[in-house]
Protein backbone atom coordinates (compact mmCIF):
# COMPACT_ATOMS: atom_id res chain seq x y z
CA UNK A 1 0.00 0.00 0.00
CA UNK A 2 1.47 3.48 -1.12
CA UNK A 3 1.04 6.55 1.52
CA UNK A 4 -1.24 8.22 -1.00
CA UNK A 5 -3.73 5.02 -1.09
CA UNK A 6 -3.75 5.34 2.56
CA UNK A 7 -5.59 9.01 3.54
CA UNK A 8 -7.81 7.71 0.81
CA UNK A 9 -8.90 4.69 2.25
CA UNK A 10 -9.42 6.34 5.83
CA UNK A 11 -11.67 9.09 4.46
CA UNK A 12 -13.42 6.36 2.31
CA UNK A 13 -13.98 4.95 5.74
CA UNK A 14 -14.83 7.80 7.70
CA UNK A 15 -17.93 8.03 4.29
CA UNK A 16 -18.99 5.03 5.13
CA UNK A 17 -19.55 5.82 8.66
CA UNK A 18 -21.32 8.89 8.26
CA UNK A 19 -23.54 7.20 5.89
CA UNK A 20 -24.58 4.64 8.22
CA UNK A 21 -24.88 7.03 10.90
CA UNK A 22 -27.03 9.51 9.95
CA UNK A 23 -27.83 10.68 13.42
CA UNK A 24 -24.40 12.37 13.91
CA UNK A 25 -24.53 14.09 11.20
CA UNK A 26 -26.10 17.91 13.00
CA UNK A 27 -23.43 16.73 15.55
CA UNK A 28 -20.14 17.33 12.89
CA UNK A 29 -21.91 20.55 11.36
CA UNK A 30 -22.09 22.03 15.12
CA UNK A 31 -18.47 22.10 14.78
CA UNK A 32 -16.86 25.54 15.04
CA UNK A 33 -14.55 26.05 11.58
CA UNK A 34 -11.34 26.97 11.53
CA UNK A 35 -10.59 30.99 10.74
CA UNK A 36 -9.02 30.01 7.10
CA UNK A 37 -12.22 28.71 6.22
CA UNK A 38 -14.25 31.32 7.53
CA UNK A 39 -12.39 33.70 5.70
CA UNK A 40 -12.48 31.23 2.73
CA UNK A 41 -16.11 31.08 2.77
CA UNK A 42 -16.88 34.83 3.31
CA UNK A 43 -14.55 35.31 -0.05
CA UNK A 44 -17.17 33.04 -1.71
CA UNK A 45 -19.97 34.27 -0.26
CA UNK A 46 -18.51 37.82 -1.44
CA UNK A 47 -17.62 37.06 -5.21
CA UNK A 48 -21.06 35.15 -5.36
CA UNK A 49 -23.02 38.51 -4.85
CA UNK A 50 -20.87 40.09 -7.27
CA UNK A 51 -21.69 38.16 -10.13
CA UNK A 52 -25.47 38.75 -9.57
CA UNK A 53 -24.92 42.54 -9.47
CA UNK A 54 -22.74 42.83 -12.74
CA UNK A 55 -25.84 40.30 -14.46
CA UNK A 56 -28.31 42.38 -12.87
CA UNK A 57 -27.43 45.73 -14.65
CA UNK A 58 -29.81 46.13 -17.49
CA UNK A 59 -30.53 48.93 -19.98
CA UNK A 60 -32.58 49.84 -22.43
CA UNK A 61 -32.19 50.12 -26.20
CA UNK A 62 -34.22 50.55 -29.60
CA UNK A 63 -33.11 47.73 -32.14
CA UNK A 64 -33.68 47.69 -35.61
CA UNK A 65 -35.38 43.64 -36.07
CA UNK A 66 -35.83 44.36 -40.11
CA UNK A 67 -36.38 46.54 -42.75
CA UNK A 68 -39.63 48.03 -43.06
CA UNK A 69 -41.96 50.26 -41.45
CA UNK A 70 -41.84 52.11 -38.36
CA UNK A 71 -42.93 48.97 -36.30
CA UNK A 72 -39.80 47.51 -37.70
CA UNK A 73 -37.42 49.79 -34.59
CA UNK A 74 -38.56 47.88 -31.19
CA UNK A 75 -37.82 48.76 -27.88
CA UNK A 76 -35.77 45.97 -25.84
CA UNK A 77 -34.04 45.22 -22.79
CA UNK A 78 -30.60 44.20 -22.95
CA UNK A 79 -28.87 42.74 -19.88
CA UNK A 80 -24.78 42.93 -18.61
CA UNK A 81 -22.70 45.11 -18.71
CA UNK A 82 -21.14 46.57 -21.60
CA UNK A 83 -17.00 46.08 -21.05
CA UNK A 84 -14.95 48.45 -22.23
CA UNK A 85 -11.46 48.62 -24.43
CA UNK A 86 -8.59 50.77 -24.08
CA UNK A 87 -9.47 54.23 -25.07
CA UNK A 88 -13.36 53.95 -24.26
CA UNK A 89 -16.08 55.25 -22.54
CA UNK A 90 -19.08 54.66 -21.50
CA UNK A 91 -21.74 56.83 -21.77
CA UNK A 92 -25.18 57.22 -19.90
CA UNK A 93 -27.11 58.86 -22.93
CA UNK A 94 -30.05 61.95 -22.36
CA UNK A 95 -30.96 62.50 -25.73
CA UNK A 96 -30.19 61.58 -29.38
CA UNK A 97 -30.53 63.04 -32.75
CA UNK A 98 -32.74 61.29 -35.40
CA UNK A 99 -31.69 61.83 -39.01
CA UNK A 100 -32.78 61.34 -42.64
CA UNK A 101 -30.02 58.71 -42.70
CA UNK A 102 -31.78 56.94 -40.06
CA UNK A 103 -34.85 56.54 -42.48
CA UNK A 104 -33.47 55.26 -44.86
CA UNK A 105 -31.74 52.69 -43.08
CA UNK A 106 -35.45 51.43 -41.80
CA UNK A 107 -35.70 50.87 -45.30
CA UNK A 108 -32.61 49.12 -46.16
CA UNK A 109 -31.61 52.16 -48.01
CA UNK A 110 -28.09 52.93 -45.55
CA UNK A 111 -25.04 50.97 -46.30
CA UNK A 112 -23.21 52.63 -43.38
CA UNK A 113 -26.15 50.73 -40.93
CA UNK A 114 -24.59 46.95 -40.32
CA UNK A 115 -27.64 44.47 -41.15
CA UNK A 116 -30.25 44.10 -39.24
CA UNK A 117 -30.95 43.44 -35.65
CA UNK A 118 -28.99 46.62 -34.94
CA UNK A 119 -29.14 49.56 -32.86
CA UNK A 120 -29.31 52.67 -34.89
CA UNK A 121 -28.12 56.55 -34.01
CA UNK A 122 -25.57 57.92 -35.01
CA UNK A 123 -25.01 60.83 -32.50
CA UNK A 124 -26.33 61.38 -29.12
CA UNK A 125 -25.87 63.01 -25.55
CA UNK A 126 -24.88 62.59 -21.95
CA UNK A 127 -22.67 62.32 -19.14
CA UNK A 128 -19.81 59.99 -18.86
CA UNK A 129 -20.27 56.94 -16.59
CA UNK A 130 -16.66 54.68 -17.09
CA UNK A 131 -13.50 55.70 -18.57
CA UNK A 132 -11.48 52.82 -20.08
CA UNK A 133 -7.40 52.49 -19.45
CA UNK A 134 -5.38 55.04 -21.90
CA UNK A 135 -8.16 57.43 -21.49
CA UNK A 136 -6.56 60.87 -20.40
CA UNK A 137 -8.75 63.68 -21.50
CA UNK A 138 -12.38 62.31 -20.10
CA UNK A 139 -13.24 61.76 -16.60
CA UNK A 140 -16.32 60.40 -15.10
CA UNK A 141 -19.24 62.98 -15.01
CA UNK A 142 -17.98 64.82 -17.85
CA UNK A 143 -21.08 65.89 -20.17
CA UNK A 144 -20.34 65.34 -23.73
CA UNK A 145 -21.79 64.86 -27.25
CA UNK A 146 -21.13 61.98 -29.55
CA UNK A 147 -20.59 61.38 -33.11
CA UNK A 148 -20.53 57.14 -34.21
CA UNK A 149 -21.24 55.17 -37.07
CA UNK A 150 -23.92 53.77 -35.28
CA UNK A 151 -25.94 52.46 -31.70
CA UNK A 152 -26.72 55.96 -30.12
CA UNK A 153 -30.19 54.69 -29.40
CA UNK A 154 -29.80 53.31 -25.78
CA UNK A 155 -29.29 54.26 -22.45
CA UNK A 156 -25.61 53.33 -22.62
CA UNK A 157 -23.22 53.64 -25.07
CA UNK A 158 -19.34 52.78 -25.53
CA UNK A 159 -17.54 54.57 -28.12
CA UNK A 160 -14.18 55.66 -28.26
CA UNK A 161 -13.26 58.52 -26.31
CA UNK A 162 -12.00 60.39 -29.52
CA UNK A 163 -15.64 60.54 -30.80
CA UNK A 164 -16.99 62.59 -27.66
CA UNK A 165 -17.17 66.42 -27.46
CA UNK A 166 -17.22 68.46 -24.20
CA UNK A 167 -20.69 70.02 -24.02
CA UNK A 168 -20.14 73.64 -23.82
CA UNK A 169 -21.82 75.63 -20.87
CA UNK A 170 -25.66 76.46 -21.09
CA UNK A 171 -26.27 74.04 -23.83
CA UNK A 172 -28.92 71.13 -22.75
CA UNK A 173 -28.85 67.78 -24.01
CA UNK A 174 -31.28 68.43 -26.81
CA UNK A 175 -29.44 71.18 -28.15
CA UNK A 176 -26.45 68.75 -28.09
CA UNK A 177 -27.40 65.57 -29.76
CA UNK A 178 -28.54 67.81 -32.36
CA UNK A 179 -25.50 69.89 -33.23
CA UNK A 180 -23.54 67.02 -34.43
CA UNK A 181 -24.61 65.27 -37.95
CA UNK A 182 -26.51 68.62 -39.21
CA UNK A 183 -23.65 71.02 -38.03
CA UNK A 184 -20.81 68.93 -39.35
CA UNK A 185 -22.42 68.42 -42.83
CA UNK A 186 -23.63 71.69 -43.47
CA UNK A 187 -20.24 73.47 -42.00
CA UNK A 188 -17.54 71.04 -44.34
CA UNK A 189 -20.14 71.44 -47.65
CA UNK A 190 -20.16 75.18 -47.10
CA UNK A 191 -16.37 76.50 -45.56
CA UNK A 192 -14.55 73.01 -47.25
CA UNK A 193 -15.71 72.04 -50.42
CA UNK A 194 -18.39 75.53 -51.20
CA UNK A 195 -15.06 78.16 -49.70
CA UNK A 196 -17.83 80.35 -49.00
CA UNK A 197 -17.41 83.70 -49.13
CA UNK A 198 -19.02 87.67 -48.33
CA UNK A 199 -21.73 88.30 -51.32
CA UNK A 200 -22.09 84.63 -52.40
CA UNK A 201 -25.61 82.87 -53.49
CA UNK A 202 -26.35 79.32 -51.62
CA UNK A 203 -29.40 77.22 -52.84
CA UNK A 204 -30.62 75.14 -49.55
CA UNK A 205 -32.97 72.32 -49.77
CA UNK A 206 -35.34 71.30 -47.56
CA UNK A 207 -34.24 74.31 -45.71
CA UNK A 208 -36.77 73.37 -42.72
CA UNK A 209 -34.70 70.46 -41.60
CA UNK A 210 -31.79 69.93 -39.16
CA UNK A 211 -29.04 70.40 -41.92
CA UNK A 212 -31.05 73.13 -43.57
CA UNK A 213 -31.25 75.27 -40.80
CA UNK A 214 -27.62 74.78 -39.63
CA UNK A 215 -26.81 75.75 -43.29
CA UNK A 216 -28.53 78.68 -42.76
CA UNK A 217 -27.08 79.69 -39.81
CA UNK A 218 -23.74 79.15 -40.65
CA UNK A 219 -24.90 81.19 -43.82
CA UNK A 220 -25.17 84.31 -41.63
CA UNK A 221 -21.56 83.71 -40.13
CA UNK A 222 -20.52 85.28 -43.48
CA UNK A 223 -21.23 88.79 -44.67
CA UNK A 224 -23.95 89.53 -47.80
CA UNK A 225 -24.85 85.87 -48.18
CA UNK A 226 -28.12 85.32 -50.24
CA UNK A 227 -29.42 82.12 -49.09
CA UNK A 228 -32.63 80.74 -51.05
CA UNK A 229 -34.29 78.28 -49.29
CA UNK A 230 -37.22 75.38 -50.69
CA UNK A 231 -40.48 74.36 -47.79
CA UNK A 232 -43.29 74.21 -47.96
CA UNK A 233 -45.72 77.45 -47.61
CA UNK A 234 -46.47 76.63 -43.92
CA UNK A 235 -42.47 76.85 -42.74
CA UNK A 236 -41.80 79.69 -45.08
CA UNK A 237 -42.23 82.39 -41.81
CA UNK A 238 -40.05 80.44 -39.82
CA UNK A 239 -37.18 80.19 -42.31
CA UNK A 240 -37.12 83.75 -43.28
CA UNK A 241 -37.10 84.49 -39.60
CA UNK A 242 -33.68 82.29 -39.14
CA UNK A 243 -32.30 83.68 -42.39
CA UNK A 244 -33.65 82.43 -45.60
CA UNK A 245 -33.77 85.71 -48.16
CA UNK A 246 -36.21 83.64 -50.86
CA UNK A 247 -38.27 81.29 -49.75
CA UNK A 248 -39.83 78.68 -52.94
CA UNK A 249 -42.63 76.17 -52.18
CA UNK A 250 -41.08 73.32 -54.41
CA UNK A 251 -44.96 71.67 -53.63
CA UNK A 252 -46.51 74.63 -56.27
CA UNK A 253 -43.46 76.22 -57.76
CA UNK A 254 -40.59 75.66 -60.18
CA UNK A 255 -37.96 76.16 -57.72
CA UNK A 256 -35.49 76.73 -60.64
CA UNK A 257 -37.96 79.02 -62.68
CA UNK A 258 -38.16 81.08 -59.35
CA UNK A 259 -34.07 81.20 -58.95
CA UNK A 260 -33.68 82.69 -62.54
CA UNK A 261 -36.42 85.29 -62.11
CA UNK A 262 -34.05 86.20 -58.78
CA UNK A 263 -30.72 85.44 -60.24
CA UNK A 264 -30.73 85.32 -63.91
CA UNK A 265 -26.77 84.38 -63.68
CA UNK A 266 -27.59 81.13 -61.35
CA UNK A 267 -25.96 80.66 -57.75
CA UNK A 268 -22.43 80.22 -56.61
CA UNK A 269 -23.22 76.98 -54.42
CA UNK A 270 -26.25 74.60 -54.52
CA UNK A 271 -26.47 71.82 -51.96
CA UNK A 272 -28.21 68.71 -53.02
CA UNK A 273 -29.88 66.37 -50.89
CA UNK A 274 -32.35 64.78 -53.37
CA UNK A 275 -30.14 62.87 -55.66
CA UNK A 276 -32.20 61.63 -59.55
CA UNK A 277 -33.03 64.29 -62.00
CA UNK A 278 -32.89 67.45 -58.99
CA UNK A 279 -29.02 66.85 -59.14
CA UNK A 280 -29.01 67.50 -62.62
CA UNK A 281 -31.44 71.07 -62.22
CA UNK A 282 -28.63 72.17 -59.34
CA UNK A 283 -25.79 71.69 -61.61
CA UNK A 284 -27.68 73.79 -64.80
CA UNK A 285 -28.10 76.60 -61.88
CA UNK A 286 -24.61 76.77 -60.90
CA UNK A 287 -22.78 80.35 -62.55
CA UNK A 288 -19.19 79.93 -63.45
CA UNK A 289 -17.04 78.81 -60.91
CA UNK A 290 -20.13 77.77 -59.26
CA UNK A 291 -20.09 74.69 -56.91
CA UNK A 292 -22.61 71.82 -56.66
CA UNK A 293 -22.39 69.74 -53.10
CA UNK A 294 -24.81 66.29 -53.41
CA UNK A 295 -25.19 64.88 -50.38
CA UNK A 296 -27.94 62.44 -50.36
CA UNK A 297 -30.88 60.93 -52.22
CA UNK A 298 -34.15 61.77 -50.13
CA UNK A 299 -36.03 61.29 -53.59
CA UNK A 300 -35.30 57.50 -53.18
CA UNK A 301 -37.67 57.87 -49.67
CA UNK A 302 -41.63 57.41 -50.79
CA UNK A 303 -43.65 56.19 -48.31
CA UNK A 304 -43.29 53.78 -45.35
CA UNK A 305 -41.52 50.81 -46.71
CA UNK A 306 -39.09 51.10 -49.69
CA UNK A 307 -40.58 52.07 -52.81
CA UNK A 308 -38.66 50.11 -55.55
CA UNK A 309 -40.32 52.13 -58.06
CA UNK A 310 -38.86 55.77 -56.34
CA UNK A 311 -35.42 53.80 -55.96
CA UNK A 312 -35.20 52.90 -59.55
CA UNK A 313 -36.49 56.57 -60.61
CA UNK A 314 -33.72 57.57 -59.08
CA UNK A 315 -30.65 55.73 -59.91
CA UNK A 316 -31.88 55.97 -63.76
CA UNK A 317 -31.83 60.03 -63.49
CA UNK A 318 -28.61 60.11 -61.45
CA UNK A 319 -26.83 62.97 -62.55
CA UNK A 320 -23.06 61.88 -64.36
CA UNK A 321 -20.90 64.50 -66.02
CA UNK A 322 -18.20 63.89 -68.25
CA UNK A 323 -15.01 65.98 -67.16
CA UNK A 324 -14.26 68.14 -70.00
CA UNK A 325 -17.76 69.38 -69.45
CA UNK A 326 -16.82 70.56 -66.09
CA UNK A 327 -13.46 71.75 -67.62
CA UNK A 328 -15.46 73.99 -70.17
CA UNK A 329 -18.06 75.27 -67.61
CA UNK A 330 -15.88 76.15 -65.07
CA UNK A 331 -17.91 74.57 -62.30
CA UNK A 332 -17.38 71.65 -59.24
CA UNK A 333 -19.58 69.10 -58.62
CA UNK A 334 -18.63 67.58 -55.39
CA UNK A 335 -19.68 64.73 -52.88
CA UNK A 336 -20.05 64.48 -49.00
CA UNK A 337 -21.12 61.77 -46.64
CA UNK A 338 -20.27 62.11 -43.28
CA UNK A 339 -20.77 58.42 -42.83
CA UNK A 340 -17.54 57.69 -44.54
CA UNK A 341 -15.49 59.85 -42.37
CA UNK A 342 -16.03 58.09 -39.11
CA UNK A 343 -12.30 57.26 -39.27
CA UNK A 344 -10.99 60.55 -40.14
CA UNK A 345 -11.04 61.97 -36.69
CA UNK A 346 -8.61 64.42 -37.07
CA UNK A 347 -10.81 66.15 -39.83
CA UNK A 348 -13.97 66.07 -37.56
CA UNK A 349 -12.40 67.13 -34.59
CA UNK A 350 -11.19 70.05 -36.19
CA UNK A 351 -14.83 71.13 -37.44
CA UNK A 352 -16.67 70.42 -34.40
CA UNK A 353 -14.02 72.65 -32.20
CA UNK A 354 -15.11 75.52 -34.75
CA UNK A 355 -18.93 74.51 -34.63
CA UNK A 356 -18.46 74.73 -30.51
CA UNK A 357 -16.63 78.09 -30.54
CA UNK A 358 -19.33 79.59 -32.95
CA UNK A 359 -22.10 78.42 -30.86
CA UNK A 360 -20.32 79.62 -27.72
CA UNK A 361 -20.24 83.47 -29.50
CA UNK A 362 -24.09 82.48 -29.88
CA UNK A 363 -23.46 83.03 -33.96
CA UNK A 364 -25.17 79.07 -33.84
CA UNK A 365 -27.85 77.75 -32.04
CA UNK A 366 -29.89 73.85 -33.01
CA UNK A 367 -33.74 74.28 -33.64
CA UNK A 368 -35.53 71.64 -31.48
CA UNK A 369 -38.70 70.86 -33.56
CA UNK A 370 -39.94 68.51 -31.26
CA UNK A 371 -38.73 65.55 -28.80
CA UNK A 372 -40.25 61.75 -28.57
CA UNK A 373 -39.61 59.04 -25.83
CA UNK A 374 -37.94 56.00 -26.87
CA UNK A 375 -41.50 54.44 -26.76
CA UNK A 376 -42.98 56.61 -29.11
CA UNK A 377 -39.98 56.11 -31.80
CA UNK A 378 -42.77 55.44 -34.59
CA UNK A 379 -43.98 58.55 -34.04
CA UNK A 380 -40.36 60.63 -34.43
CA UNK A 381 -39.50 58.61 -37.35
CA UNK A 382 -43.75 59.14 -39.02
CA UNK A 383 -42.90 62.66 -38.45
CA UNK A 384 -39.69 63.71 -39.94
CA UNK A 385 -40.73 61.36 -42.91
CA UNK A 386 -43.90 63.12 -43.67
CA UNK A 387 -41.69 66.30 -43.69
CA UNK A 388 -44.02 67.67 -40.90
CA UNK A 389 -40.95 68.85 -38.88
CA UNK A 390 -39.29 72.71 -38.29
CA UNK A 391 -35.63 71.77 -36.99
CA UNK A 392 -34.26 68.69 -35.17
CA UNK A 393 -36.55 65.61 -33.93
CA UNK A 394 -35.13 64.52 -30.54
CA UNK A 395 -35.03 61.32 -29.15
CA UNK A 396 -34.96 61.03 -24.79
CA UNK A 397 -34.27 58.12 -22.92
CA UNK A 398 -36.13 59.31 -20.06
CA UNK A 399 -39.05 56.57 -19.80
CA UNK A 400 -42.27 57.49 -20.93
CA UNK A 401 -44.18 58.59 -16.82
CA UNK A 402 -47.32 55.66 -17.01
CA UNK A 403 -50.19 58.79 -17.27
CA UNK A 404 -48.60 59.05 -20.80
CA UNK A 405 -48.37 55.39 -21.72
CA UNK A 406 -52.04 55.14 -20.76
CA UNK A 407 -52.65 57.88 -23.03
CA UNK A 408 -50.94 56.48 -26.01
CA UNK A 409 -53.86 53.84 -26.87
CA UNK A 410 -56.36 56.89 -26.79
CA UNK A 411 -53.84 58.82 -29.06
CA UNK A 412 -53.72 55.78 -31.44
CA UNK A 413 -57.60 55.06 -31.55
CA UNK A 414 -57.76 58.85 -32.26
CA UNK A 415 -55.35 58.74 -35.05
CA UNK A 416 -57.59 55.49 -36.50
CA UNK A 417 -61.05 57.56 -35.90
CA UNK A 418 -59.53 60.44 -37.49
CA UNK A 419 -58.65 58.65 -40.47
CA UNK A 420 -61.75 56.46 -40.42
CA UNK A 421 -63.13 60.17 -41.04
CA UNK A 422 -61.11 60.94 -43.58
CA UNK A 423 -61.65 57.91 -45.31
CA UNK A 424 -65.19 58.21 -45.23
CA UNK A 425 -65.13 61.93 -46.03
CA UNK A 426 -63.33 60.96 -49.30
CA UNK A 427 -65.53 58.16 -49.95
CA UNK A 428 -68.78 60.84 -49.46
CA UNK A 429 -66.81 63.52 -51.36
CA UNK A 430 -66.24 60.59 -54.40
CA UNK A 431 -70.38 59.24 -54.17
CA UNK A 432 -70.94 63.43 -54.57
CA UNK A 433 -68.75 63.80 -57.52
CA UNK A 434 -70.52 60.32 -58.57
CA UNK A 435 -73.55 61.85 -57.95
CA UNK A 436 -72.64 65.35 -59.57
CA UNK A 437 -71.54 63.26 -62.51
CA UNK A 438 -74.83 61.50 -63.01
CA UNK A 439 -76.11 64.85 -62.44
CA UNK A 440 -74.21 66.27 -65.43
CA UNK A 441 -74.98 63.00 -67.41
CA UNK A 442 -79.24 63.45 -67.14
CA UNK A 443 -79.46 66.56 -68.76
CA UNK A 444 -77.35 64.96 -72.15
CA UNK A 445 -79.39 61.72 -71.68
CA UNK A 446 -82.50 63.65 -72.42
CA UNK A 447 -80.63 65.58 -74.92
CA UNK A 448 -79.69 61.87 -76.45
CA UNK A 449 -83.32 60.81 -76.43
CA UNK A 450 -84.56 63.94 -77.82
CA UNK A 451 -82.56 63.94 -81.09
CA UNK A 452 -83.27 60.55 -81.16
CA UNK A 453 -86.84 61.30 -81.02
CA UNK A 454 -86.47 63.54 -84.08
CA UNK A 455 -83.95 60.93 -86.26
CA UNK A 456 -87.20 58.79 -85.87
CA UNK A 457 -89.73 61.57 -86.79
CA UNK A 458 -87.44 62.47 -89.99
CA UNK A 459 -87.16 58.44 -90.93
CA UNK A 460 -91.16 58.60 -90.25
CA UNK A 461 -91.78 61.63 -92.34
CA UNK A 462 -89.73 60.28 -95.25
CA UNK A 463 -91.56 56.85 -95.22
CA UNK A 464 -94.51 58.39 -95.14
CA UNK A 465 -94.29 60.27 -98.81
CA UNK A 466 -93.13 56.54 -99.90
CA UNK A 467 -96.49 55.05 -99.22
CA UNK A 468 -98.64 57.32 -100.83
CA UNK A 469 -97.20 56.71 -103.63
Amino acid sequence: MSGEDAPAQQQNAEETKQETKPSEEPKAESKPESPAKAAEAAATSATTEKVPEEDQFTYRSLVLSGYGGYDKVKLQVKKGKPTLKAGEVMVRVKACGLNFADLLARQGLYDRLPSPPVTPGMECSGEIEAVGEEVTDRKVGDKVLVLNRCGMWQDVAVVPATHTFLIPEGMTFEEAAALPVNYITAYMMLFDFGNLRPNQSVLIHSAAGGVGIAATQLCQTVKDVTVFGTASASKHETISQGGVTHCIDYRTRDYVEEVRKISPKGLDIVLDPLGGSDTQKAYNLLKPMGKLITYGAANMLAGQKKNLLAVAKTWYHQFSIHTLSLIQNNKSVCGFHLGYLDGEVEIIQKAMATILELYRQGKIKPRIDSTYHFEQVGDAMRRMQERNNIGKVILITEPMPEEEKKEEPKKEDKKKDDKKKDDKKKDDSKKEEKKDDKKKEEPKKEEKKEEEKKEVKKEEEKEEPKEEK
